[in-house]
């Protein structure tokens, strides 16, 4: 087992997370936080996944971030027919991964099956994973299938990485490690078995009820803090003058309001409380100012560093890149507003 600091060295630099640190995560089942223990997975509350995901964003951001959204997409699992999920989360490589947008087509066959065409983009993981997500619109004889509204039905669906062809393009300034790239999808037929509907579940556990908008805003605003907490450690390694425990403490205290959320949100959902939408917005709104705060001081930090911190070998660069790509994600991201 190789400790966080080892874990740092090797991933300094790396474009590929190394398949030593690969197969320490398999062995450990990191990959496998929300997925449940009868499947195989380590099946962790909210609060136990979030100070991990938190812990490896810590160590490096490609690494959290790529965990935090393949863990996410192996949350999946639970979407499956039991003995599907079963069969494939009996194997501690099998990881999930994917993209959420509707980048193609599932033509229906007369057998059931599904015919799978089309390119998705931006699939973290995509080297790492065993199966790839994706979101299709149902076709029959080149037509959309429509609901009872005239709504086009859209359905997911998993498809093995053997008939997947990943497309590595790449090109951001940092997470160069996670492995997000496009992949495409040609004549693939798909058995139904292999298909869900995100918000169907055939498991029984309080996680299923969790709204995904709050899975999503803790699971990523832990990776913001865990990259700010290492951003501080190597900002001080360069400017032993600074004095950051003011940052460190914010970053602190923060991660003790996630950890009180999660524990609210799961308390609630066991009594067969709602999560109201009121306590969504509560959530969203607190983790989008605080990746706000987070971002202007990380940047007021930077500049006091000195032509040492510009050096693109150096570790706090690599963290400053890596923070500031992480932002671009839609989540949290607010309009400009012009004064």
């Amino acid at each position: 087992m190789f400790t966080p600091k080892e874990i740092r060295e090797k991933m300094h630099g790396a474009s590929e997370v190394p398949q030593s640190i690969m197969a320490q995560i398999h062995q450990e089942r990191l990959l496998q936080i929300w997925v449940p223990k009868r499947y195989g997975g380590l099946g962790l509350r909210l609060n136990q996944g979030l100070q991990l995901l938190f812990d490896w964003s810590k160590i490096d951001g490609s690494l959290g971030w790529m965990l935090t959204l393949c863990s996410g997409a192996n949350f999946f699992s639970r979407n499956l027919k039991p003995q599907i999920a079963k069969e494939l989360f009996s194997n501690s490589k099998t990881c999930f991964g994917g993209s959420g947008m509707i980048g193609g087509t599932a033509e229906k066959q007369n057998d059931g099956t599904f015919l799978i065409n089309g390119l998705w983009h931006f699939a973290t993981g995509a080297p790492y994973l065993s199966h790839f997500t994706l979101n299709a619109k149902l076709t029959e004889n080149g037509n959309p299938l429509l609901d009872e509204s005239g709504n086009e039905l859209i359905r997911s669906f998993v498809i093995s990485k053997n008939q997947v062809e990943i497309i590595p393009n790449w090109k951001s300034m940092g997470m160069k490690a996670t492995g997000t790239y496009s992949f495409k999808i040609e004549n693939v037929k798909v058995s139904e078995n292999y298909s869900f509907i995100y918000d169907e579940f055939f498991t029984d556990d309080v996680l299923d009820k969790i709204p995904f908008r709050i899975f999503a805003d803790l699971t990523l605003l832990v990776n913001y803090l865990g990259m700010a907490s290492h951003f501080s450690k190597e900002a001080i390694e360069i400017g032993p003058h600074l004095n950051l425990s003011f940052f460190d403490k914010k970053i602190e205290k923060a991660i003790e309001k996630v950890i009180e959320f999660a524990n609210e949100i799961e308390g609630l959902l066991n009594e067969s409380e709602t999560i109201t939408q009121e306590k969504q917005s509560e959530i969203h709104d607190y983790s989008s100012n605080l990746v706000e705060s987070l971002s202007h001081q990380i940047l007021q930090i930077y500049i006091q560093l000195g032509i040492k911190a510009s050096h693109i070998d150096s570790e706090v660069y690599q963290v400053f890149c890596d923070y500031f790509t992480a932002t671009q994600h839609s989540n949290f991201r607010r309009e400009f507003e012009s004064k």
